[in-house]
C-alpha cells in the first residue's frame, strides 16, 4: 500500500512509507515528498485505512448529551454528566479499510452494534497541550465506526474487550485537513444501516469538545504524530433501541461525516 493526496478523482502518492510517516514530518516538509507527476485515478485503486496508528486507537465515552441519556435510560439509572472525559482505547489490531468486509465471529457475539464518530489524527509529537492551542496539533479528521460487541462489553465489566474484536474499528475513507474542514464543531454525523438511517447528529452537541479532548488526553501524556482520537457517538445506537437492533450478516453500514465522506463497510457475521 501506498500512501497519496488525493486531487479531485486522482491520488497523488508520496515517497514516505507510510502515511503515519509523512504525518510525522513538520508541515512545511511535507510537499517535497509529494511526488511531482504520479497521479493514479482514484476509481482504480483500493483505499486501505488511511492511517495505522503505533498504538491503541483512543476514544471517547459517552460524550454526545442524548447518546448519554439514552445510555442511562437503558441501564435504569440517574444521567450524571461527568467532569472530564471518559477515555477508553479499541486494539490497533481492531482497524480496518474503508469498503473492506468486515468478518466477525457470531460465536464470539450476538450483539454486535455500531458507533458513528468523527475522530482526529494527531499531526505533532506533544504532551500538557492548552486546550486553546489543541487544534494546532491536529492533522487532520476522518471518519470511524466504533464497532462494539455489546455482550462481550457487560460480561467483562469494561469496554476494551468487547471493541477490539479483529475488523472492529474501520476507518476513512480518507484524512481531511483542518483547512478543509473548518469548524470541526460543527459537523453533521450520520450513520445508515441498508440505507436507512439510524444515527443522526452534529459534533455542536459533543459535551467535551475537541479542544478539551485533546488537552485533558495530553496532561502528562505524550501523544505522537499519528494517535488515532475517536471523538464519541451520537444517539441512535443499537443497544439503546426499543427493541434492541444488532448487525446482521450481509449488513451494509454507512458512517457519513459532514466535509469528509462516507466510511461504507459490509458485515459478515457467521
Amino acid at each position: 500500500m501506498l500512501p497519496g493526496v488525493l486531487e479531485g478523482d486522482a491520488i497523488r502518492t508520496i515517497a514516505t512509507p507510510t502515511l503515519r510517516d509523512y504525518v510525522a514530518l513538520a508541515p512545511h516538509e511535507r510537499i517535497a515528498w509529494h511526488t511531482p507527476d504520479e497521479l493514479v485515478p482514484l476509481d482504480s485503486v483500493v483505499l486501505d485505512a488511511p492511517i495505522r496508528p503505533e498504538r491503541n486507537v483512543f476514544c471517547v465515552g459517552r460524550n454526545y448529551l442524548e447518546h448519554a441519556k439514552e445510555g442511562a435510560r437503558h441501564a435504569g439509572r440517574e444521567l450524571r454528566l461527568p467532569d472530564s472525559p471518559t477515555f477508553f482505547t479499541k486494539a490497533q489490531t481492531a482497524i480496518a479499510a474503508p469498503g473492506a468486509t468486515l468478518h466477525l465471529d457470531a460465536k464470539v457475539s450476538r450483539e454486535y452494534d455500531y458507533e458513528a464518530e468523527l475522530a482526529i489524527v494527531i499531526g505533532a509529537r506533544c504532551k500538557d497541550v492548552p486546550e486553546g492551542e489543541a487544534l494546532r496539533v491536529v492533522f487532520g479528521y476522518t471518519a470511524l465506526n466504533d464497532v462494539t460487541a455489546r455482550d462481550l462489553q457487560r460480561a467483562h465489566g469494561q469496554w476494551f474487550k468487547g471493541k477490539s474484536l479483529d475488523d472492529a474499528c474501520p476507518i476513512g475513507p480518507w484524512i481531511v485537513t483542518p483547512e478543509e474542514i473548518g469548524d470541526p464543531q460543527a459537523l453533521d454525523v450520520r450513520l445508515r444501516v441498508n440505507g436507512v438511517e439510524k444515527q443522526h447528529g452534529n459534533t455542536a452537541k459533543m459535551i467535551f469538545s475537541i479542544r478539551r479532548i485533546i488537552a485533558e488526553l495530553s496532561k502528562g501524556m505524550t501523544l505522537l504524530p499519528g494517535d488515532v482520537i475517536a471523538t464519541g457517538t451520537p444517539e441512535g445506537v443499537g443497544f439503546a433501541r426499543t427493541p434492541p437492533e444488532f448487525l446482521a450478516d450481509g449488513d451494509v453500514v454507512e458512517v457519513e461525516v459532514e466535509g469528509i465522506g462516507t466510511l461504507r463497510n459490509t458485515m459478515r457475521i457467521g
